[in-house]
């Protein structure tokens, strides 16, 4: 593959208005397989990384993410080109990616072939059945124990936040999401421990449903957790830069006055 070629393909997958280039470096780097620089729009790949195409391609679509979410920026900003964040691969980039990734299956330009290798084929079956369903199962009887722990507790005047702190020592935040997934059907456990706290974190049935269904298609825990979010409303660039020069302003006079009680107390010692 050339550059040209790339970048066409890249195009398919999902149009771009903002343009970009594509370059192979003809380098090997220990340190990433690309990158993508937002001031330039410039796509690198150190294609000496790579064994195939398909290694290539990957790494193609992940950058090609980063140029897409670069040009969503620049249109919420009313085309002004934000500050880049140094967290660039969050939950949404994720999403995203692979939804990309589908999108080049479905067009025969990358293929995820576990076929080529027979052995891992029969590894990922044993991941699957002696581990993912098993600790499913494990972690829902665990959750229906803290449930029954909470009662007793209750019974014996104990506080159970205290039990669940220094009797177990588990994080509040983890014993609530276990709890949540002792209270899922049997069959919900072969969804696996994760899988399943994304399903028990669901309200309605309907977006249980629609969680279900997404797991059942092999997508992602990102995608998942971005297809539930709920689409913010559509703000008026200027109305957001509003909101953010008045955020910005709070941060700045909260700052300043704590400089000031910090110099003050430097000068008092």
């Amino acid at each position: 593959m050339d550059n040209a070629t790339i970048k066409e393909m890249l195009l398919d997958i999902q149009e771009s208005q903002l343009d970009f280039t594509v370059t192979m470096t003809g380098k090997e780097s220990t340190r990433v397989n690309g990158l993508y620089k937002p001031d330039t729009r410039e796509i690198l790949l150190h294609n000496k990384n790579f064994k195939t195409d398909t290694q290539l391609i990957y790494t193609a679509i992940h950058e090609y993410t980063h140029h897409l979410i670069n040009e969503e920026d620049i249109i919420k900003n009313g085309g002004r080109e934000p500050p880049h964040c140094s967290k660039s691969h969050t939950n949404y980039f994720w999403a995203k990616f692979h939804g990309l990734l589908d999108i080049a299956e479905e067009k025969g330009y990358y293929k995820l072939d576990m076929t080529l290798s027979p052995e891992l084929e029969s590894l990922t079956q044993e991941i699957r059945e002696k581990y993912i369903v098993p600790n499913g199962h494990l972690m829902q009887e665990l959750g229906k124990s803290l449930i029954k722990a909470h009662t007793l507790c209750d019974e014996a005047n104990i506080r159970y936040e205290d039990y669940i702190d220094r009797v177990l020592q588990l994080p509040r935040t983890t014993a609530k999401s276990i709890t949540k997934v002792g209270l899922l059907p049997e069959a919900d456990a072969d969804l696996g421990f994760e899988n399943m706290k994304l399903v028990a974190s669901q309200k309605k049935v309907s977006d249980i449903e629609k969680v279900h269904e997404a797991i059942k298609q092999g997508k992602s825990p990102d995608s998942v957790i971005a297809m539930m979010k709920k689409k913010a409303k559509e703000i008026d660039p200027k109305e957001k830069l509003e909101k953010e020069r008045d955020r910005l302003t709070k941060t700045i006079n909260e700052l300043t006055t704590r400089l000031e009680y910090v110099e003050e107390s430097l000068a008092s010692l």
